[in-house]
Protein backbone atom coordinates (compact mmCIF):
# COMPACT_ATOMS: atom_id res chain seq x y z
CA UNK A 1 0.00 0.00 0.00
CA UNK A 2 1.54 3.59 -1.13
CA UNK A 3 1.83 6.20 1.98
CA UNK A 4 -1.07 8.66 1.53
CA UNK A 5 -3.49 5.84 -0.23
CA UNK A 6 -7.08 4.80 0.16
CA UNK A 7 -6.92 3.88 3.30
CA UNK A 8 -4.55 6.00 5.35
CA UNK A 9 -7.06 9.37 3.37
CA UNK A 10 -9.96 7.57 4.70
CA UNK A 11 -9.21 8.47 8.30
CA UNK A 12 -9.73 11.62 7.16
CA UNK A 13 -6.90 13.29 8.78
CA UNK A 14 -5.50 15.59 6.17
CA UNK A 15 -8.01 17.69 5.14
CA UNK A 16 -8.74 18.66 8.86
CA UNK A 17 -5.01 19.40 9.32
CA UNK A 18 -4.61 23.71 7.85
CA UNK A 19 -2.44 23.79 5.07
CA UNK A 20 -0.53 26.94 6.54
CA UNK A 21 1.28 24.57 8.88
CA UNK A 22 3.12 22.96 6.07
CA UNK A 23 4.38 26.48 5.99
CA UNK A 24 5.04 26.44 9.40
CA UNK A 25 6.67 23.07 9.63
CA UNK A 26 9.08 23.10 6.77
CA UNK A 27 11.70 25.32 7.89
CA UNK A 28 11.84 23.40 10.89
CA UNK A 29 12.80 20.18 8.90
CA UNK A 30 16.11 20.12 9.39
CA UNK A 31 16.14 20.90 13.23
CA UNK A 32 13.41 18.42 13.63
CA UNK A 33 15.28 15.77 11.93
CA UNK A 34 18.90 16.45 13.77
CA UNK A 35 16.64 15.49 16.94
CA UNK A 36 14.55 12.43 15.60
CA UNK A 37 18.58 11.06 14.25
CA UNK A 38 19.76 11.91 17.38
CA UNK A 39 16.89 10.52 19.44
CA UNK A 40 16.91 6.84 17.50
CA UNK A 41 20.52 6.60 17.49
CA UNK A 42 20.44 7.25 21.77
CA UNK A 43 18.20 4.84 22.05
CA UNK A 44 19.09 2.32 19.45
CA UNK A 45 22.53 1.44 19.68
CA UNK A 46 22.92 -0.19 16.19
CA UNK A 47 21.95 3.26 14.80
CA UNK A 48 25.15 4.89 15.94
CA UNK A 49 27.31 5.44 13.16
CA UNK A 50 29.18 8.37 12.13
CA UNK A 51 26.94 11.07 9.99
CA UNK A 52 29.51 11.17 7.11
CA UNK A 53 29.21 7.32 6.60
CA UNK A 54 26.94 5.56 3.79
CA UNK A 55 24.82 4.79 6.69
CA UNK A 56 24.63 8.27 8.58
CA UNK A 57 23.91 9.68 4.77
CA UNK A 58 21.27 7.04 3.92
CA UNK A 59 19.50 7.95 7.60
CA UNK A 60 19.99 11.45 7.04
CA UNK A 61 18.05 11.24 3.86
CA UNK A 62 15.12 8.94 4.96
CA UNK A 63 14.52 11.04 8.30
CA UNK A 64 14.76 14.51 6.37
CA UNK A 65 12.23 12.82 3.44
CA UNK A 66 9.64 11.60 5.54
CA UNK A 67 9.45 14.86 7.32
CA UNK A 68 8.79 16.55 3.52
CA UNK A 69 6.38 13.97 2.69
CA UNK A 70 4.36 14.85 6.04
CA UNK A 71 4.50 18.55 5.19
CA UNK A 72 3.45 17.77 1.15
CA UNK A 73 0.45 15.81 2.77
CA UNK A 74 -0.72 18.61 4.49
CA UNK A 75 -0.86 20.73 1.28
CA UNK A 76 -1.92 17.93 -0.41
CA UNK A 77 -3.72 14.79 0.64
CA UNK A 78 -3.75 13.92 -3.05
CA UNK A 79 -0.16 14.75 -4.43
CA UNK A 80 1.48 11.42 -5.93
CA UNK A 81 2.89 9.09 -3.31
CA UNK A 82 4.82 6.69 -5.87
CA UNK A 83 8.56 7.80 -5.38
CA UNK A 84 8.07 7.59 -1.59
CA UNK A 85 6.98 4.35 -2.01
CA UNK A 86 10.04 3.04 -3.89
CA UNK A 87 12.47 5.10 -1.64
CA UNK A 88 10.72 3.45 1.58
CA UNK A 89 10.89 -0.10 0.57
CA UNK A 90 13.90 0.93 -0.52
CA UNK A 91 15.25 1.42 2.69
CA UNK A 92 13.73 -1.82 3.79
CA UNK A 93 15.99 -3.54 1.51
CA UNK A 94 19.04 -1.69 2.81
CA UNK A 95 18.25 -2.53 6.18
CA UNK A 96 18.13 -6.66 5.35
CA UNK A 97 20.98 -6.45 3.68
CA UNK A 98 23.02 -4.51 6.50
CA UNK A 99 21.55 -7.21 8.79
CA UNK A 100 19.31 -5.28 10.57
CA UNK A 101 15.68 -7.07 11.96
CA UNK A 102 13.16 -6.12 11.09
CA UNK A 103 11.94 -5.21 14.95
CA UNK A 104 14.90 -3.10 15.09
CA UNK A 105 13.39 -0.89 11.79
CA UNK A 106 9.96 -1.03 13.33
CA UNK A 107 10.91 0.41 16.52
CA UNK A 108 13.35 3.46 15.01
CA UNK A 109 9.78 3.98 13.11
CA UNK A 110 7.84 4.21 16.58
CA UNK A 111 10.84 6.52 17.90
CA UNK A 112 10.84 8.88 15.04
CA UNK A 113 7.16 9.18 15.34
CA UNK A 114 7.24 10.08 18.80
CA UNK A 115 9.38 13.05 18.19
CA UNK A 116 7.86 13.82 15.87
CA UNK A 117 4.55 14.32 17.19
CA UNK A 118 6.04 15.82 19.78
CA UNK A 119 7.67 18.56 17.62
CA UNK A 120 4.79 19.13 15.80
CA UNK A 121 2.17 19.50 18.69
CA UNK A 122 4.39 22.36 19.92
CA UNK A 123 4.83 24.19 16.48
CA UNK A 124 1.14 23.86 16.18
CA UNK A 125 0.72 25.49 19.73
CA UNK A 126 3.42 28.11 18.84
CA UNK A 127 1.22 29.21 16.00
CA UNK A 128 -1.68 29.38 17.89
CA UNK A 129 -3.54 26.77 15.99
CA UNK A 130 -6.97 25.55 17.60
CA UNK A 131 -6.71 22.37 20.08
CA UNK A 132 -8.46 20.27 17.68
CA UNK A 133 -5.49 20.84 14.98
CA UNK A 134 -2.94 19.54 17.51
CA UNK A 135 -5.45 16.09 18.31
CA UNK A 136 -5.55 15.76 14.17
CA UNK A 137 -1.53 15.93 13.61
CA UNK A 138 -1.10 13.59 16.51
CA UNK A 139 -3.84 10.97 14.42
CA UNK A 140 -2.01 12.00 11.19
CA UNK A 141 1.82 11.19 12.58
CA UNK A 142 0.62 7.87 13.38
CA UNK A 143 -1.36 7.16 9.76
CA UNK A 144 2.18 8.57 7.95
CA UNK A 145 4.24 6.91 9.88
CA UNK A 146 2.40 3.47 9.39
CA UNK A 147 2.62 3.60 5.38
CA UNK A 148 6.29 4.61 5.49
CA UNK A 149 6.69 1.43 8.16
CA UNK A 150 4.21 -0.76 5.90
CA UNK A 151 6.23 -0.22 2.41
CA UNK A 152 10.14 -0.55 4.43
CA UNK A 153 8.55 -3.92 5.34
CA UNK A 154 7.54 -4.83 2.09
CA UNK A 155 11.14 -4.27 1.08
CA UNK A 156 12.88 -6.04 3.67
CA UNK A 157 10.16 -8.65 2.62
CA UNK A 158 11.59 -8.69 -0.54
CA UNK A 159 15.09 -8.46 -0.03
CA UNK A 160 14.88 -11.52 2.74
CA UNK A 161 12.79 -13.35 0.45
CA UNK A 162 15.15 -13.09 -2.96
CA UNK A 163 17.94 -14.09 -0.36
CA UNK A 164 16.59 -17.20 0.56
CA UNK A 165 16.03 -18.20 -2.94
CA UNK A 166 19.49 -17.58 -3.89
CA UNK A 167 20.68 -19.39 -1.20
CA UNK A 168 18.45 -22.50 -1.76
CA UNK A 169 19.78 -22.32 -5.36
CA UNK A 170 23.53 -22.61 -4.06
CA UNK A 171 21.91 -25.27 -1.96
CA UNK A 172 19.76 -27.13 -4.76
CA UNK A 173 23.32 -26.81 -7.16
CA UNK A 174 25.54 -28.02 -4.43
CA UNK A 175 23.01 -31.27 -4.21
CA UNK A 176 23.27 -31.70 -7.81
CA UNK A 177 27.15 -31.45 -7.77
CA UNK A 178 27.16 -34.45 -4.80
CA UNK A 179 24.45 -36.40 -7.02
CA UNK A 180 26.80 -36.16 -10.31
CA UNK A 181 30.33 -36.87 -8.43
CA UNK A 182 31.19 -40.64 -9.57
CA UNK A 183 33.58 -40.88 -5.83
CA UNK A 184 32.17 -38.54 -3.74
CA UNK A 185 34.99 -37.23 -1.39
CA UNK A 186 33.41 -35.97 1.74
CA UNK A 187 31.29 -33.24 3.16
CA UNK A 188 28.07 -33.10 4.80
CA UNK A 189 25.89 -36.75 4.28
CA UNK A 190 23.43 -36.26 1.41
CA UNK A 191 20.51 -36.48 3.37
CA UNK A 192 21.56 -33.25 5.07
CA UNK A 193 22.61 -31.48 1.35
CA UNK A 194 18.94 -32.77 0.08
CA UNK A 195 17.11 -31.03 3.33
CA UNK A 196 19.16 -27.96 2.63
CA UNK A 197 17.26 -28.30 -1.19
CA UNK A 198 14.44 -29.08 -0.12
CA UNK A 199 14.58 -31.64 -2.66
CA UNK A 200 12.89 -35.44 -1.49
CA UNK A 201 15.96 -37.82 -2.32
CA UNK A 202 13.89 -40.68 -5.12
CA UNK A 203 15.50 -44.18 -5.76
CA UNK A 204 16.41 -43.34 -8.76
CA UNK A 205 17.60 -39.97 -11.10
CA UNK A 206 17.84 -39.52 -14.96
CA UNK A 207 19.51 -36.18 -16.33
CA UNK A 208 19.22 -34.07 -19.22
CA UNK A 209 22.19 -32.25 -20.69
CA UNK A 210 21.23 -29.39 -22.70
CA UNK A 211 22.71 -26.02 -23.60
CA UNK A 212 22.24 -23.08 -21.31
CA UNK A 213 20.03 -19.96 -22.33
CA UNK A 214 18.99 -17.04 -20.52
CA UNK A 215 16.38 -16.94 -17.90
CA UNK A 216 16.02 -21.18 -17.98
CA UNK A 217 13.30 -22.15 -15.35
CA UNK A 218 12.13 -25.35 -14.90
CA UNK A 219 9.82 -27.18 -12.12
CA UNK A 220 11.12 -26.91 -8.49
CA UNK A 221 11.36 -31.23 -8.56
CA UNK A 222 14.12 -30.77 -11.12
CA UNK A 223 17.73 -29.60 -9.85
CA UNK A 224 19.52 -27.29 -12.02
CA UNK A 225 23.20 -27.19 -12.74
CA UNK A 226 24.76 -24.80 -14.93
CA UNK A 227 28.47 -25.64 -16.02
CA UNK A 228 30.20 -23.60 -18.61
CA UNK A 229 28.77 -24.73 -21.99
CA UNK A 230 26.84 -27.19 -20.52
CA UNK A 231 23.35 -26.77 -18.42
CA UNK A 232 22.84 -30.64 -16.30
CA UNK A 233 19.12 -31.01 -15.76
CA UNK A 234 18.45 -33.69 -12.69
CA UNK A 235 14.86 -35.69 -12.83
CA UNK A 236 13.96 -37.54 -10.04
CA UNK A 237 12.08 -40.42 -11.14
CA UNK A 238 8.90 -40.13 -8.84
CA UNK A 239 7.95 -37.46 -10.97
CA UNK A 240 10.21 -38.06 -14.47
CA UNK A 241 7.47 -38.14 -17.05
CA UNK A 242 5.66 -34.94 -15.73
CA UNK A 243 9.14 -33.23 -15.47
CA UNK A 244 10.38 -34.02 -18.54
CA UNK A 245 7.16 -32.89 -20.24
CA UNK A 246 8.08 -29.94 -18.53
CA UNK A 247 11.69 -29.50 -20.14
CA UNK A 248 10.52 -30.76 -23.19
CA UNK A 249 8.24 -27.58 -23.55
CA UNK A 250 10.51 -24.94 -22.19
CA UNK A 251 13.71 -26.47 -24.25
CA UNK A 252 11.18 -25.49 -27.45
CA UNK A 253 13.55 -27.56 -29.40
CA UNK A 254 17.11 -26.74 -28.05
CA UNK A 255 19.29 -29.90 -28.77
CA UNK A 256 19.27 -32.14 -25.84
CA UNK A 257 20.11 -36.10 -24.79
CA UNK A 258 18.35 -37.42 -22.02
CA UNK A 259 20.37 -39.99 -19.69
CA UNK A 260 19.03 -43.21 -18.73
CA UNK A 261 17.14 -43.67 -15.49
CA UNK A 262 19.63 -45.17 -12.94
CA UNK A 263 19.50 -45.51 -9.09
CA UNK A 264 20.42 -42.39 -7.11
CA UNK A 265 23.74 -43.40 -6.57
CA UNK A 266 24.90 -43.76 -10.60
CA UNK A 267 23.64 -40.09 -11.05
CA UNK A 268 27.14 -40.06 -12.94
CA UNK A 269 26.49 -42.92 -15.18
CA UNK A 270 23.33 -41.01 -16.69
CA UNK A 271 25.08 -37.52 -17.02
CA UNK A 272 27.99 -40.23 -18.80
CA UNK A 273 25.74 -41.61 -20.98
CA UNK A 274 24.01 -38.25 -21.99
CA UNK A 275 27.39 -36.75 -22.62
CA UNK A 276 28.67 -39.92 -24.67
CA UNK A 277 25.21 -39.58 -27.10
CA UNK A 278 25.56 -35.99 -27.44
CA UNK A 279 29.12 -36.35 -28.50
CA UNK A 280 27.50 -38.71 -31.11
CA UNK A 281 24.87 -36.00 -32.20
CA UNK A 282 27.59 -33.83 -32.84
CA UNK A 283 29.34 -36.25 -34.77
CA UNK A 284 26.37 -36.76 -36.95
CA UNK A 285 26.57 -40.32 -35.98
CA UNK A 286 23.06 -39.94 -33.96
CA UNK A 287 19.92 -37.75 -35.14
CA UNK A 288 17.75 -35.63 -33.01
CA UNK A 289 13.98 -36.23 -32.93
CA UNK A 290 11.76 -33.48 -33.99
CA UNK A 291 11.75 -31.91 -30.95
CA UNK A 292 15.69 -31.94 -30.36
CA UNK A 293 15.78 -34.39 -27.96
CA UNK A 294 17.57 -37.67 -27.69
CA UNK A 295 17.50 -40.30 -25.57
CA UNK A 296 20.95 -42.04 -24.88
CA UNK A 297 19.36 -45.74 -23.69
CA UNK A 298 18.66 -46.23 -27.52
CA UNK A 299 22.44 -45.53 -28.27
CA UNK A 300 24.11 -47.20 -25.85
CA UNK A 301 25.57 -49.85 -28.12
CA UNK A 302 26.92 -46.80 -30.22
CA UNK A 303 28.59 -45.48 -27.24
CA UNK A 304 30.17 -48.43 -26.70
CA UNK A 305 31.34 -48.89 -30.25
CA UNK A 306 32.93 -44.98 -30.60
CA UNK A 307 34.38 -45.25 -26.61
CA UNK A 308 37.13 -47.78 -28.14
CA UNK A 309 37.41 -46.38 -31.92
CA UNK A 310 40.97 -47.25 -32.04
CA UNK A 311 40.67 -50.72 -30.52
CA UNK A 312 37.45 -51.01 -33.54
CA UNK A 313 40.10 -50.29 -36.18
CA UNK A 314 42.52 -52.42 -35.17
CA UNK A 315 39.59 -55.41 -34.60
CA UNK A 316 38.85 -54.59 -38.69
CA UNK A 317 42.09 -55.63 -39.50
CA UNK A 318 41.10 -59.48 -37.86
CA UNK A 319 37.89 -59.79 -39.79
CA UNK A 320 37.43 -57.66 -42.80
CA UNK A 321 40.93 -57.10 -43.81
CA UNK A 322 40.76 -59.67 -46.38
CA UNK A 323 38.32 -56.84 -48.16
CA UNK A 324 40.88 -54.49 -48.00
CA UNK A 325 43.12 -55.38 -51.23
CA UNK A 326 39.03 -54.81 -53.58
CA UNK A 327 37.88 -52.05 -54.91
CA UNK A 328 36.27 -50.04 -52.93
CA UNK A 329 32.99 -50.63 -54.51
CA UNK A 330 33.12 -54.33 -54.39
CA UNK A 331 34.58 -54.21 -50.59
CA UNK A 332 31.87 -51.78 -49.85
CA UNK A 333 29.21 -54.45 -51.58
CA UNK A 334 30.49 -56.74 -49.97
CA UNK A 335 30.72 -55.76 -46.52
CA UNK A 336 26.89 -54.68 -46.91
CA UNK A 337 26.43 -58.30 -47.91
CA UNK A 338 28.52 -59.67 -45.16
CA UNK A 339 26.08 -57.42 -42.72
CA UNK A 340 22.94 -58.08 -44.11
CA UNK A 341 24.23 -62.31 -43.92
CA UNK A 342 24.86 -62.05 -40.07
CA UNK A 343 21.90 -60.01 -39.27
CA UNK A 344 20.01 -62.53 -40.82
CA UNK A 345 17.87 -65.54 -39.24
CA UNK A 346 18.04 -68.50 -41.92
CA UNK A 347 21.38 -66.95 -43.56
CA UNK A 348 20.01 -67.46 -47.10
CA UNK A 349 20.19 -65.94 -50.10
CA UNK A 350 16.26 -64.85 -50.54
CA UNK A 351 16.56 -63.34 -47.02
CA UNK A 352 19.78 -61.18 -47.94
CA UNK A 353 18.93 -60.62 -51.09
CA UNK A 354 15.49 -58.77 -49.52
CA UNK A 355 17.56 -56.88 -47.08
CA UNK A 356 19.78 -55.64 -49.80
CA UNK A 357 17.39 -55.01 -51.79
CA UNK A 358 18.79 -57.09 -54.95
CA UNK A 359 17.97 -59.82 -56.82
CA UNK A 360 18.39 -63.36 -54.75
CA UNK A 361 21.21 -64.63 -57.92
CA UNK A 362 23.15 -61.22 -56.74
CA UNK A 363 22.79 -62.15 -53.67
CA UNK A 364 24.06 -65.90 -54.16
CA UNK A 365 27.19 -64.79 -56.11
CA UNK A 366 28.39 -61.83 -53.12
CA UNK A 367 28.16 -64.54 -50.92
CA UNK A 368 29.89 -67.32 -52.98
CA UNK A 369 32.40 -64.39 -52.66
CA UNK A 370 32.77 -64.02 -49.07
CA UNK A 371 32.71 -67.77 -48.73
CA UNK A 372 35.76 -67.66 -50.98
CA UNK A 373 37.61 -64.87 -48.91
CA UNK A 374 36.95 -65.71 -45.68
CA UNK A 375 35.92 -69.97 -45.22
CA UNK A 376 35.75 -71.52 -42.21
CA UNK A 377 35.37 -68.64 -40.02
CA UNK A 378 31.51 -67.79 -41.22
CA UNK A 379 30.54 -70.57 -38.71
CA UNK A 380 32.85 -69.30 -36.18
CA UNK A 381 30.48 -67.60 -33.32
CA UNK A 382 33.46 -65.33 -32.49
CA UNK A 383 34.41 -64.05 -36.04
CA UNK A 384 30.33 -62.95 -36.45
CA UNK A 385 30.34 -61.30 -33.39
CA UNK A 386 33.34 -59.55 -33.84
CA UNK A 387 32.27 -58.83 -37.69
CA UNK A 388 29.24 -57.14 -36.55
CA UNK A 389 30.62 -54.85 -34.09
CA UNK A 390 33.20 -53.98 -36.80
CA UNK A 391 30.63 -53.56 -39.47
CA UNK A 392 28.29 -51.45 -37.33
CA UNK A 393 31.64 -49.30 -36.83
CA UNK A 394 32.53 -48.43 -39.65
CA UNK A 395 28.27 -47.74 -40.79
CA UNK A 396 28.44 -45.10 -37.90
CA UNK A 397 31.94 -43.78 -39.62
CA UNK A 398 30.67 -43.12 -43.44
CA UNK A 399 27.11 -41.63 -41.68
CA UNK A 400 29.53 -38.96 -40.30
CA UNK A 401 31.40 -38.80 -42.98
CA UNK A 402 34.47 -39.72 -41.11
CA UNK A 403 37.45 -41.64 -42.85
CA UNK A 404 36.85 -45.24 -42.12
CA UNK A 405 40.42 -47.02 -43.02
CA UNK A 406 42.96 -43.95 -41.37
CA UNK A 407 45.68 -44.49 -39.30
CA UNK A 408 45.76 -48.59 -40.24
CA UNK A 409 48.38 -50.52 -39.40
CA UNK A 410 49.73 -53.71 -41.24
CA UNK A 411 47.60 -56.22 -41.85
CA UNK A 412 46.89 -58.38 -38.77
CA UNK A 413 46.71 -62.11 -40.06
Amino acid sequence: MQPGGPAERSANAWPRIPRQFAAVLRPRIDVIGREMIETIARELPDYRKPADSPFGHDFTSAVKRALHDFADLVEDPRSPRADNALFFRGLGETEYRNGRSLDLLQAAYRIGARVGCRCYIQLARDAGLSTETVLVLSEAVLIHINALANESVKGYAAAREHNDDNRLGQDRRALAERLLERRPTGGAPLSVLAARAQWPLPAAVACVLTTPAEQDAFDRDVLVLPRGPELVLVLPDTAIDDSLAAVRARLRERQAVLGPTVPLAEAWLSLHCARSVNRLVQRKMVQASGDGMVSAADHLSEVMLTGNEPLGRLLAQRTVSCLTDLSRGKATRLEETLDALLSSWGRTAPEVAEALGVHPQTARNRMRQLESLLGDRLSDPSFRLEAQVVLRLRALLRTAGEPVDRDVPTRVP
